[in-house]
């Protein structure tokens, strides 16, 4: 059975829709807690997948979470041997470090539903089921990245110019959240009440878009989870 691990850096900011994807195509999962598991343990090339997930810390903040250095070791070792890996928000901001690309604040939260601009590039890969129409996706950031030498742009929004990204043919970077299910996310307004308030955005506003978005994105990320899944050598 193929082996697939999820570095977590808090409990509600989870696989979400791709855990089921991964159990459907073959995957068995475990989670790496940061600062709970011991990142630096971990074999970089021997999962046949690791997935980075969010967090409500910079990926630049290293000096205050020591965590983040292993994580960057571990991505610098398993992209540059061409290993499947995927980040999402945090996940990815810390994959272009990795790469050598520049993260920082980018001046504005974009915490959200909204839809993507695909890239060309996008129109062509497996995210293109997230760019359609009648599709929103769920934006939790206020960091953001230059696109690493070499990668491949295929989403924007507005306010996020680098939105997704791929890096070969085995590695995906997203900075919004495909994996966000309605289910979920009530257990994210709880933990991030703080930003919320500070940003002085509304809980009764972002529940009443989940209620309108959230069970299209479930469709639309199942088809992009399944589809990248089966083309990774």
């Amino acid at each position: 059975m193929k082996t697939a691990i999820a570095i977590r850096h808090v409990h509600f900011e989870d696989l979400g829709s791709l855990a089921p994807a991964l159990e459907r195509a073959g995957y068995k999962v475990r989670y790496a807690d940061c600062c709970v598991d011991d990142i630096a343990a971990l074999d970089p090339v021997a999962a046949d997948l690791v997935v980075v997930l969010g967090g409500p810390i910079g990926a630049y903040e290293e000096d205050l979470y020591p965590t983040l250095k292993d994580e960057l070791n571990l991505l610098e070792m398993r992209l540059s041997a061409n290993r499947p890996t995927i980040g999402i928000c945090l996940g990815a901001q810390l994959m272009a470090r990795a790469l050598g690309a520049r993260v920082y604040p980018s001046g504005v939260k974009e915490i959200g539903w909204g839809q993507i601009t695909l890239r060309p590039a996008g129109c062509e890969s497996a995210i293109r089921h997230l760019g359609s129409d009648d599709t929103a996706v769920l934006h939790w950031h206020g960091d953001t990245f230059d696109l690493p030498e070499g990668a491949t742009l295929l989403a924007s929004t507005e306010i996020c110019r680098n939105q997704a990204f791929s890096w070969g043919r085995n590695s995906l970077g997203f900075q919004f959240h495909p994996e966000a299910t309605a289910a979920r996310l009530e257990q994210w307004f709880i933990g991030h009440a703080c930003e919320l308030a500070s940003a002085k955005l509304s809980v009764a506003a972002l529940r009443a878009d989940t209620a309108l978005y959230a069970a299209r994105l479930e469709i639309q990320a199942r088809r992009c989870f399944d589809e990248w899944l089966t083309s990774i050598e």
